[in-house]
């Protein structure tokens, strides 16, 4: 029986997409970026849920899913676990549900068949520059990112865009305009852009797991500085 890595799952998830859902946290990151506040996720552990048990625990949520709930895939990274994703998503498309893959475009680099049955992508870009990706997740993957956002563009799917905004690193109006035009040349569809300030609420989890926090001395984004640079975000991307 084939099984899948999960970490958790949460169920009347409000943030993930729109309406209420049922959230699927995957197993396993090729990424190490800098500001994860889950690094727990970034391995794979034991394979312990088949199809059909979350097939199963996303439908006996559906009557609190409305006209607009649904399931969200997050992770770690969802692409990871590719195959057996495609499977349940199949299953779920004939009862009707609303898919969300919340990612950071980084997998086996074929991508066709998933986007073909999902819904919504929630697109996580970690940065706008082949330097900036690399130094942000600590992995040379740029290549991959605008891959998946060549297949994405192909599948016409609707995108809602996550930027984290960090301290001293990206919290400035010129990386803003750079966004703007990074994602007016390069991204389709794009119905919804947050963004989310980076935060220091997952700093105990490296300490615990012994991991090196290369963020360890960074503050924590402030929140109002964050609201102020979406709202300069949203004037330029409606001038352009």
């Amino acid at each position: 029986m084939t099984k899948a890595s999960v970490n958790k799952i949460e169920t009347l998830g409000l943030v993930d997409g729109p309406g209420i859902r049922t959230v699927i946290f995957f197993q396993s990151c090729n990424l190490r970026c800098k500001f994860c506040h889950n690094p727990e996720t970034w391995n794979k552990t034991k394979n312990n849920y088949s199809i059909e048990e979350l097939f199963q625990k996303i439908m006996r949520n559906k009557p609190y899913y409305g006209k607009n709930g649904g399931v969200t895939f997050s992770g770690g990274e969802p692409l990871l676990q590719q195959d057996f994703l495609e499977k349940l998503c199949q299953k779920l498309k004939k009862e009707n549900i609303h898919i969300a893959l919340d990612t950071a475009g980084i997998g086996d680099g074929d991508y066709e068949k998933l986007l073909s049955l999902v819904d919504l992508v929630l697109l996580d870009v970690k940065h706008i520059t082949k330097e900036g990706f690399k130094n942000i997740t600590q992995i040379d993957k740029f290549d991959e990112f605008k891959n998946f956002i060549n297949q994405l563009n192909r599948s016409n799917k609707e995108v809602w865009i996550r930027q984290v905004i960090i301290p001293e690193e990206n919290d400035n109006k010129k990386y803003i305009d750079e966004l703007v035009l990074f994602l007016k040349e390069n991204i389709n569809n794009i119905k919804k852009v947050e963004f989310l300030p980076f935060h220091t609420l997952g700093f105990q989890k490296y300490k615990e797991l012994n991991i090196k926090n290369p963020y360890l001395k960074k503050e924590a984004m402030d929140k109002e500085k964050c609201k102020e640079l979406e709202k300069y975000f949203h004037k330029k991307y409606k001038e352009f």
